[in-house]
């Protein structure tokens, strides 16, 4: 069993996980709406991801005989003024995910909630993930400069995100 303030900042962070499903999304409209469907298509990708981790604590709040509260999510942003901007917004955002988590890290340890410990582990390994991958994407972005054709080449890669 969690504490109230355990379940409540848990819920917290569901909602942060469906903002960023929403907010990727966004974005994936944002590229299509500029022909760039492999950039589309990763953030669709991404949308999804954010959605399970989502599902995992939705699930795990539920594991915990805690009450799980849906929480009203805000509008996310719609348009950028380049991919560039869009991949750097997307690496602001997971750094401040990755904020929140350990906020929840520092919380589970102070109420020494050993089993909630173990389970943002994978949270705080998977957002080391989450910001190298935005990192990389926005610096290639970058290099890439004014060049159309270096952004159709990457274009094509992000495409072929699984």
């Amino acid at each position: 069993m969690i504490s109230e303030k355990m379940q409540k900042a848990l819920n917290d962070q569901l909602k942060e996980e469906y903002f960023s499903s929403y907010l990727y999304l966004s974005m994936a409209a944002y590229f299509e709406s500029n022909n760039l469907n492999g950039f589309a298509h990763w953030m669709k990708t991404q949308s999804e991801e954010e959605k399970g981790h989502a599902m995992k604590f939705y699930g795990y709040i539920n594991e915990q005989q805690a009450r799980v509260s849906l929480n009203a999510i805000d509008k996310p942003q719609m348009d950028w003024v380049s991919s560039l901007a869009a991949f750097e917004e997307t690496l602001k955002h997971e750094q401040k995910i990755t904020k929140h988590i350990n906020t929840l890290m520092d919380l589970a340890i102070a109420e020494k909630d050993h089993a909630t410990t173990i389970f943002l582990q994978w949270f705080i390994t998977e957002q080391v993930e989450e910001e190298a991958h935005a990192a990389h994407i926005a610096e290639q972005l970058k290099m890439i400069g004014d060049s159309k054709q270096g952004l159709m080449m990457l274009n094509s890669i992000l495409g072929q995100r699984k």
